[in-house]
This record gives C-alpha cells, sequence and structure tokens, in this order.
C-alpha cells in the first residue's frame, strides 16, 4: 500500500513557524517528485512547493516564496516544509503528495496523503 502520512500542523501565531514532515511508504521514494499542497476553506487546493527527486531542484508558489522551505531526506523516505513568518492567509489543511514531474500543479500528481491542518492564528 502507497501512504503518504502528513504530520506536524497546529495553531500558531502570525509570525510564527511551524515545520510539517511527510512521512511515506510503499513505493520507490527516490523516483518521485514529492510536493506539498494545501486548501483553504471554501478554496480550491493549490501548489504550495515542490523537490524533485534528488533534492537538489526546488520550486515554490510566489505566496510563499522566501518564507517556506522544502526538503527530503531519501534515507527516511520523508519530506519536510518548514514554514517561517506564518500568515493568517497560511492557515489551511496541507496535504503531501508524490509524482513523477517536478511541478505544483495538482494534476501531476499521483499518490496522495492525509492532510494535516496549519491554524495561523493570534
Amino acid at each position: 500500500d502507497v501512504q503518504l502520512q502528513a504530520s506536524g500542523g497546529g495553531l500558531v501565531q502570525p509570525g510564527g513557524s511551524l515545520r510539517l514532515s511527510c512521512a511515506t511508504s510503499g513505493f520507490i521514494f527516490d523516483d518521485y517528485a514529492i510536493a506539498w499542497f494545501r486548501q483553504a476553506p471554501g478554496k480550491e487546493r493549490e501548489g504550495v512547493a515542490c523537490v524533485g527527486s534528488s533534492g537538489e531542484r526546488t520550486y515554490y508558489a510566489d505566496s510563499v516564496k522566501g518564507r517556506f522551505t522544502i526538503s527530503r531526506d531519501n534515507a527516511k523516505n520523508t519530506v519536510y516544509l518548514q514554514m517561517n513568518s506564518l500568515k493568517p492567509e497560511d492557515t489551511a489543511v496541507y496535504y503531501c503528495a508524490a509524482g513523477q514531474l517536478l511541478s505544483i500543479a495538482v494534476s501531476e500528481y499521483d499518490y496522495w496523503g492525509q492532510g494535516t491542518l496549519v491554524t495561523v492564528s493570534s
């Protein structure tokens, strides 16, 4: 079974930080790009960041560039999203997904995990 398990969400004040983790199993991790997506209430799911299979290439949505950092540990089959300088508009359920291409388009991803809720509020 393919599994992607996102964790690390929670309540944080504006300006604060959180680190999300995505632990995976059931597929050849080294062969896949991994991305983080988010979905706020009443909005469509949007791509946040992605990292290539080797970890050398990354891509970020403009809304998070300079604040979020995606990384991966291929020895642990895990991807991380370090989120700094969080804003209320970052509030959403965050999902990780695995796909063949380095992209933040929802349609490019084959495997999805359940989400973890991030709430940015004072």
